[in-house]
């Protein structure tokens, strides 16, 4: 849609160029005028800026996402809609709203970050507002940490002041420098301000596979206690994963003072995925691709991952991660 409205501005501003060589030197200067009032409206429609023009929560789609969309983890949904739901309601929040994600790889935390920013940010994960940092990429050397930590302070700062309305994403957390995200403690704080920049409507998630292990060993508890995944709650979770990341020695958040300081609004458990949930995973990617759904086909592909335990094959080693860059091998 953008795309033809673009073509078409860019028709008419094109027209009224060549039309500036047909007029008297009066009605040039008016046609210029107009060329130049053309140009300012071009920017202003298709550049991003922090206003509700490009920045608009929309708390059903978020909600229908992660009904229809986020596969097999009904406590992440749960906690996710509330807490982004009720920070985007409130015009004056104390604090940003911070999210710990954790879990196995491909349980769908990287997916949950975008289908939030699809449903704050017009562009998505595309918009200049959202900002994703992975530890081997933006801070690959632990001799440089005290360079990193300045650099991500000047960073967050900016990108604030730009826009109140800015979300970061830190991927990777179980293999960042301890230390590290310490750095940015006064920005998650309740402050009104630091140095005349507020941070309180900023939204910081984190996502990490440290607590994975614990939060498994919980699904198998219930899984060998006869008891429905489904009953699986947040209070089951929560102080098992908030303690098992905190001692992690491997972890970012190792010791961290955000979690010293309860600066963290919510632990997120992503529960570990069963050949089920794979089954759907592989269905919905073959939505994605614009192929017809095959059940048979999702099944094969889904029963030659790995599970774990070995034995009993219960839970899917690799969740999802790899069903995308598979689908062609199977169909």
């Amino acid at each position: 849609m953008k795309a033809k409205h673009l073509s078409l501005l860019l028709h008419v501003f094109l027209i009224s160029g060549v039309l500036v060589n047909a007029f008297d030197p009066i009605t040039t200067t008016v046609v210029i005028g107009c060329g130049a009032t053309l140009g300012r409206f071009l920017y202003t429609y298709l550049h991003e800026s922090c206003d509700p023009k490009w920045i608009a929560f929309n708390a059903t789609g978020l909600k229908t996402d992660l009904e229809s969309k986020l596969i097999g983890q009904h406590v992440a949904s749960r906690i996710i809609l509330k807490a982004v739901t009720g920070f985007m309601s409130n015009s004056n929040p104390k604090k940003p709203l911070v999210l710990s994600l954790h879990g196995w790889t491909g349980t769908g935390k990287n997916f949950v970050s975008q289908l939030i920013a699809e449903n704050i940010y017009k562009e998505g994960m595309d918009s200049s507002f959202v900002h994703v940092f992975t530890s081997e990429l933006h801070f690959p050397h632990a001799s440089q940490l005290e360079t990193y930590k300045s650099q991500l302070q000047q960073w967050i700062k900016g990108n604030v002041t730009n826009c109140a309305q800015s979300m970061f994403i830190f991927d990777e957390m179980d293999q960042m420098h301890p230390g590290l995200i310490d750095s940015i403690k006064p920005y998650l704080d309740y402050y009104d301000k630091l140095d005349g920049v507020s941070y309180r409507r900023a939204i910081f998630i984190f996502l990490s596979n440290a607590g994975g292990d614990s939060i498994v060993q919980k699904a198998l508890d219930f899984w060998r206690g006869g008891q429905n995944r489904e009953e699986i709650e947040l209070r089951d979770l929560e102080t098992d994963l908030s303690l098992s990341v905190f001692n992690n020695k491997k972890s970012g958040l190792w010791h961290t003072s955000l979690i010293d300081k309860n600066l963290v609004d919510f632990f997120v458990p992503f529960l570990p995925l069963e050949y089920r949930h794979v089954v759907q995973c592989a269905m919905a990617e073959m939505q994605a691709a614009g192929m017809q759904p095959d059940k048979r086909t999702a099944e094969q592909l889904a029963g030659d991952l790995v599970y774990f335990p070995k034995a009993d094959r219960v839970f899917s080693v690799k969740g999802c991660k790899t069903i995308a860059s598979k689908l062609d091998y199977y169909t």
